[in-house]
């Protein structure tokens, strides 16, 4: 009589503490996941264009096709050397609105988003060096 009185005094208890234990248990396991640092390895594969030794000879042909204006290869060839827009705006004597868009030109010719891509693409078919 009395362990029945006990277990309907303390149900409560007896429900809420075996559920508690759950979550703890739960809450340490999803912590231990998202805390787990991964240590997965990404190796990316990319061809390099290396600069020749020999004398640089413009490809011409490719030139032509893309349609570049000889103030877009100056800003093109600056950009390779580094520069940044108001650096070149100073050297060719043009506003940077100017260089911005013979820049915007330039990415749209030779298809591509950024800069480092625009040079990238450029030596690879030899416009500039």
């Amino acid at each position: 009589m009395e362990i029945r009185f006990l277990i309907i005094s303390h149900a409560q208890d007896i429900y809420f503490g075996p559920l508690a234990v759950v979550f703890t248990l739960l809450g340490i396991w999803v912590a231990l996941k998202i805390a787990k640092p991964k240590k997965e390895v990404v190796v990316v594969e990319k061809k390099i264009y290396i600069p020749q030794k020999k004398d640089f000879v413009r490809n011409e042909t490719a030139l032509q096709e893309l349609n570049l204006s000889p103030r877009e290869l100056e800003v093109l060839e600056l950009m390779a050397k580094g520069y940044s827009n108001a650096e070149i705006a100073e050297n060719l004597f043009l506003s940077l609105n100017t260089v911005k868009t013979h820049s915007s030109k330039l990415y749209e010719k030779l298809e591509v988003k950024r800069r480092t891509q625009a040079v990238e693409k450029a030596r690879k078919l030899n416009i500039i060096a």
